[in-house]
């Protein structure tokens, strides 16, 4: 009965040594139990953007979305049909701050892909934007990132 009292109290005291590492890092139970959401449309446009007249701007299919943290790609996605893409990640591998500082959407596809009249050479580039949490249920959300706004980066 001791040793089980003991290991109680050992398993209890690293619980709670180690909750607040977790909240610095995640926030208590959002982080926790919720997903980071990246999602938005690709334009066919010179910038990825919507063009000055909306929804008369093609969009931009099949082209391959690299989330970029560090020089390094960490997650891919392709558009759809639609241009729509969202990539899905796991808070406990991802912190969201640093997400919106050291990370970028990349596109690599050459925009000639969706237009012959765009730039054969060079991609897209877009910083992030947190947009707030979505609810799921009483202890599910997610939090809702997208582009800030794709810029064209010619190749070197």
């Amino acid at each position: 009965m001791a040793f089980k009292s003991f290991l109680f109290v050992s398993l209890l005291s690293a619980a709670i040594l180690a909750a607040p590492v977790a909240e610095a890092q995640l926030g208590l139970i959002g982080g926790l139990l919720g997903l980071i959401r990246i999602q938005g449309t690709l334009f066919c446009t010179a910038n990825g953007n919507m063009g000055a007249n909306g929804t008369a701007t093609p969009v931009f299919p099949n082209a391959l979305v690299q989330l970029q943290c560090g020089g390094n790609v960490v997650s891919t996605s392709t558009t759809n049909g639609s241009g729509i893409f969202s990539i899905l990640l796991d808070p406990l591998n991802y912190i969201l701050s640093s997400l919106l500082s050291n990370c970028n959407l990349k596109v690599d596809t050459p925009l000639t892909s969706c237009n012959s009249s765009l730039p054969a050479l060079g991609g897209l580039l877009s910083s992030l934007q947190f947009i707030g949490n979505t609810p799921l249920g009483a202890l599910l959300s997610v939090a809702n990132i997208i582009p800030a706004g794709f810029r064209f980066l010619p190749s070197n």
